[in-house]
């Protein structure tokens, strides 16, 4: 099952992510939490990684509607999207499908919330491809 949305980027790593947060305050998102797990994979372990960052996204009128349905959502936000280099140093997109995510809750006031933020997520990515 895919779990996540994703688009290639035609710009460099640093490019990217600062064309995923633009698109993504675009579209009403803020980002609650931006982690390096390279960085941090260097800082804690010693080990080398890819560049690798995990952006928490929130929309904050999305976010309330959807807590306000479901108090228990709050486990499952804010929602990621991430922003990595492949093995062959091209620059990939992705962000967890929200259909999928809420699926798990398998509350119906949850269904039109999970397909605004898809509908949002997939012009982001449509954006970041595109830059």
């Amino acid at each position: 099952m895919d779990y996540t949305m994703q688009a290639e980027a035609p710009g460099t790593f640093d490019e990217t992510i600062d064309a995923t947060l633009t698109a993504l305050e675009d579209e009403g998102f803020g980002v609650l939490c931006d982690i390096d797990v390279q960085a941090t994979f260097e800082k804690k372990l010693g080990e080398e990684f890819r560049k690798y960052r995990i952006l928490g996204a929130c929309n904050p009128p999305l976010a309330h509607e959807g807590l306000i349905a479901d108090v228990q959502l709050g486990a499952l936000l804010p929602c990621n999207v991430i922003v990595y280099e492949t093995d062959e140093g091209d620059v990939m997109v992705s962000a967890v499908d929200p259909k999928q995510l809420v699926g798990i809750a398998e509350n119906e006031a949850l269904d039109d919330i999970a397909a605004e933020v898809h509908e949002r997520f997939e012009r982001v990515l449509a954006t970041v491809a595109e830059a």
